[in-house]
């Protein structure tokens, strides 16, 4: 069945030279990559924007303007909009092919991995280092990594209906063949590889499984609706004001008509908004990469600023998943050290195995139990595996007498059940079991009997372990509390267990639920009871579904974590879906939004504060831009109307207005350029010192749109005051032109600091300090150098000017200052919602 031969049969796997020379013959065990666009596509693709296609209305026009006028001289505004629109779509295919590379990146970070045998040991290795004749360890929840013959089973079921189609899952016995793609639901095995790569089932079929969705999230649709409707306004006013115009001054002056119609839309149009939004999705999601924390679906990222509540497992997450056997409590110490290791589907040597089974492994060593020994002498024939219902794992072996027995072990209360002990016997059992979970610990049963039984059988006694909670998961937990995020634990430990490590790392409830007390309420009870449990223990994935469907019709924002194949129904359901990468399966990785590299829940409290702050460096900029293009337009209205009424007019007969289209071009590339992609790097320190905003809360809320009308206003204000004032103090029409352009394009520059401060007192950005820095010295450059004064039509500004245009900028920067303070403080006054007291 191999699709290439690499040697003998190896009953063990391969070595790893052998593996080296498969894969250098027959490649990754990947499936083929999808064609990646054309650097043209790319580039075209940029054009197909709202805004985008008003600056190419407005070349347009532009263009037939300077064709009706003669085309004497060179059309430098023209010139100027292919020139943005050019850069434009440069930026936006170097930020695409940046984005694609960060995803990429991710989605290495995120590359399914196996157990597979290399020189006779266990090794974890990527899915994509397979070659015909490995030996891959399978386990429920396993993705099939490659097409191989089945070994070792032990009640084997797996779904094929990604291949097949069929809904039901297929029982596989030793000998039978597995196909990559499909499930292992229940049981374990061993594969021998047949087929890698494009050779196996799945690559034949060319189904390629994107892990990481790029297509549009819910914030890049609003965003993008956002510039379409601010594309349509200008379009229709602009189309309005050719038409007042031409009935004002005549078809004669409809080459001036059309040249204010085009600056008006280039002061408003916020070109760099796709651009901005692509970079600050990209550095968000690598910033969560660094802080463990692996985006499958950009979607989450919106919807991980908006948790309010966080439900969380407690074994691995709020732990640290080391878990060591505190004591053994048996009257049988002998045949309870027996099961803890023939029970057992750790791997002898210790390498690969769950932790907790590792650690009984680990502990009857400490008592003198030479595990492989014992394994070898006493073979195991038949297995029940654990799982989520029965809580237990039972294993039947050939005893040295030639009789078959079985261990059992699991659930302390359901094994004690299970076993012929008096009413007596058994409620003393339980109640040294209780006490012994009330210190935190976890509490494991053990039994035995003849045969493959499960029912009337002897009890060996009970295990006591311990998994120290993680060092900084009280940190963490009570971060996500101070910024509004309830924290749940769901667990299917025992409830005493899960009490007390609850209070250890300060989820404290009024009461606890199980899973019999979830099955026996409504919906309604169950949605009532959230308002005071934070801690459920001996939960099915069942009951943890229930819990997220009630906390959602509570309408919270559920960030659920999970790990095994029985999760994957509430991963699913969440708002976020966040798996563990270290124990996670592979289904659970695959359905998440979010994969944790290290299982630890304080990277989900990182993972929110980054969402978080990526919303709020957005909202930062449109404020910033939107602003200045509200002050732009009302000087272009402004300067052109006051020029009508006073009969102000160039040489050539047109309305004199306060800037050119050209003038207005460049102070947008110089705001929306730099400055503005270095707020999407922006670090906001007390972001989790706030309440979540509501997931459904509009781009331009109130605080946003009052900023915005306010500060716009007040900038427009003091260019048209310069444009009055100046004169009387002495400056030409000229020098105040080029006064009120370099005080416009300061002060758009100077504005990104208030606008980042309406919510909240960000820390320092050094990017924004080196672009505006930079912006201003190009801003004086435009007014002194010849060759650019030239080009952008601007006269020789005096010192005295100078100084004017400086206390104009100063007393705008000082009252948008002022304006962004009162916003901050009244939406403190007003009562923002608190954070949970639990």
């Amino acid at each position: 069945m191999t699709q290439e031969a690499i040697g003998p049969s190896f009953s063990r796997g391969v070595t790893s030279e052998q593996a080296l020379a498969a894969l250098a013959r027959l490649g990754r065990n990947m499936l083929p990559a999808a064609p990646r666009p054309s650097f043209f596509r790319r580039f075209s693709r940029q054009f197909q924007n709202a805004l985008i296609y008003l600056l190419l209305l407005a070349l347009a026009l532009d263009l037939a303007s300077w064709l009706y006028a003669g085309h004497r001289a060179p059309p430098i505004e023209a010139l100027a909009i292919l020139g943005v629109l050019l850069l434009n779509a440069g930026l936006g295919v170097a930020q695409e092919y940046r984005s694609e590379s960060a995803l990429a990146e991710l989605e290495k970070l995120g590359a399914p991995q196996v157990w597979a045998f290399r020189d006779a040991q266990l090794v974890r290795i990527e899915a994509s280092e397979l070659v015909p004749d490995d030996l891959v360890r399978l386990e429920a929840g396993d993705r099939v990594p490659a097409d191989g013959i089945v070994q070792g089973a032990e009640a084997l079921s797996v779904d094929e209906s990604l291949l097949t189609g069929e809904s039901l899952p297929v029982a596989k016995s030793e000998g039978a063949e597995l196909f990559s793609g499909s499930l292992v639901v229940r049981g374990r095995t061993e594969l021998v590889v047949s087929r890698t790569g494009a050779r196996s089932t799945m690559g034949r079929l060319a189904q390629s499984l994107a892990l990481i969705e790029t297509t549009k999230t819910p914030l890049e649709q609003r965003i993008e609706q956002l510039g379409t409707r601010i594309a349509h306004y200008v379009g229709a006013l602009s189309v309005l004001l050719i038409v007042g115009g031409v009935a004002a001054e005549g078809v004669a002056r409809l080459s001036s008509v059309v040249m204010f119609a085009v600056a008006l839309s280039v002061a408003i149009v916020p070109e760099s908004m796709p651009a901005m939004m692509t970079l600050a999705l990209a550095f968000g999601v690598q910033r969560m990469a660094r802080r463990k924390a692996v985006v499958r679906r950009l979607s989450a990222v919106e919807a991980l600023g908006s948790v309010t509540v966080i439900a969380t497992d407690k074994t691995g997450t709020l732990t640290s998943n080391q878990i060591v056997v505190k004591a053994l409590h048996s009257l049988h110490e002998t045949d309870a050290v027996l099961a803890l290791t023939l029970a057992n589907d750790a791997d002898h040597g210790g390498v690969a195995g769950d932790p907790l089974e590792s650690g009984l492994l680990e502990f009857a060593k400490r008592r003198g139990a030479d595990v492989q020994a014992l394994r070898s002498a006493q073979p195991r024939i038949a297995s029940h595996p654990f799982d989520s219902e029965w809580k237990c794992m039972r294993a039947s072996v050939i005893a040295p007498d030639g009789t078959q027995r079985s261990y059992l072990k699991g659930a302390v209360e359901l094994v004690l059940e299970r076993c012929a002990l008096t009413v007596a016997e058994r409620s003393e059992w339980l109640q040294r079991a209780e006490a012994e979970a009330r210190t935190g610990c976890k509490v494991l049963g053990l039994a035995t009997g003849p045969g493959e039984s499960e029912t009337d059988l002897s009890f060996l006694g009970f295990v006591t372990l311990w998994d120290a909670p993680r060092p900084e998961a009280r940190e963490a937990v009570l971060a996500a509390k101070q910024a509004g995020i309830t924290v749940l634990m769901l667990t299917g430990d025992h409830s005493e267990t899960a009490r007390a490590i609850g209070e250890q790392v300060g989820i404290v409830s009024e009461r606890l639920l199980t899973g019999s007390d979830v099955e026996q309420q409504s919906q309604a009870e169950l949605q009532a009871a959230l308002a005071s449990v934070r801690v459920f223990a001996r939960l099915l994935p069942e009951h943890k579904l229930r819990i997220v469907e009630a906390l959602q019709a509570n309408g919270e924002i559920v960030a659920m974590t999970g790990d095994g194949l029985n999760d994957t129904p509430a991963l699913k359901r969440a708002d976020v879906g966040v798996a563990m990468g270290e124990r996670g399966s592979d289904v659970a990785r695959e359905v998440a939004d979010v994969v944790l590299l290290d299982d630890n829940f304080a990277t989900i409290v990182a993972a929110v504060e980054e969402g978080r702050v990526i919303y709020e460096n957005i909202l930062s900029f449109i404020r910033f831009t939107s602003s200045s293009n509200v002050a732009l337009m009302l000087l272009v209205l402004g300067g052109a109307f006051g020029s009508l009424v006073l009969g102000m007019r160039d040489g050539t007969g047109n309305l004199l207005l306060p800037l050119t289209a050209l003038q207005l071009l460049w102070i947008n590339f110089l705001g929306d350029g730099p400055p503005a992609l270095a707020l999407s790097v922006d670090r906001v320190s007390d972001v989790m010192q706030r309440p979540p905003r509501p997931r459904s809360s509009a781009l331009l809320d109130r605080k946003t749109l009052t900023f915005t009308l306010s500060d716009g206003v007040f900038k427009a204000v003091v260019g048209l005051s310069l444009l009055v004032l100046l004169p009387r103090l002495g400056a030409s029409l000229p020098a105040t032109a080029a006064a009120v352009f370099l005080y416009e394009a300061v002060a758009k520059l100077a504005s990104a600091y208030p606008a980042r401060s309406v919510d909240s007192s960000p820390g320092t950005n050094v990017w924004l300090h080196v672009s505006i820095a930079a912006g201003i010295g190009l801003c004086l450059l435009c007014v002194t150098l010849e060759p650019l004064r030239r080009v952008l039509a601007l006269h020789t500004t005096d010192a005295s000017t100078l100084r004017v245009v400086a206390c104009a900028v100063s007393l705008t920067v000082l009252g948008s200052e002022l304006l962004a303070r009162v916003l901050r403080r009244r939406a403190i006054a007003c009562g923002l919602p608190k954070a949970s007291a639990f």
